[in-house]
């Protein structure tokens, strides 16, 4: 009988510590996300830095605006130019 127990605690513990040993090891301490122990090794990630006013289309219509009270020519956005070398079928 104790053997039969002392083979499933063995087990139970022994599938603990694999569910330990595969999950690595990022934790969550005092509301951050620290990195795991292999953070160095992970492949870099690129963000493009953030444009100093984040709607483009927006400030563009806004000084057009300011441009067309002031007396100057506003800029209308046209069709794109097409791209040399490209048949229009395609």
């Amino acid at each position: 009988m104790n053997t039969t127990r002392g083979i499933k605690r063995w087990s139970v513990a022994a599938f603990g510590l694999l569910l330990v040993g595969l999950t690595g090891c990022q934790t969550w301490v005092g509301g951050m996300t620290l990195p795991s122990g292999y953070y160095l090794e992970h492949r870099p990630q690129y963000f493009r830095p953030d444009p100093d006013f984040p709607l483009e289309r927006e400030l563009a219509t806004q000084q057009g605006y300011d441009r067309l009270a002031i007396g100057g020519a506003a800029v209308q956005p046209g069709p794109a130019a097409p791209v040399e070398g490209r048949e229009a079928g395609r």
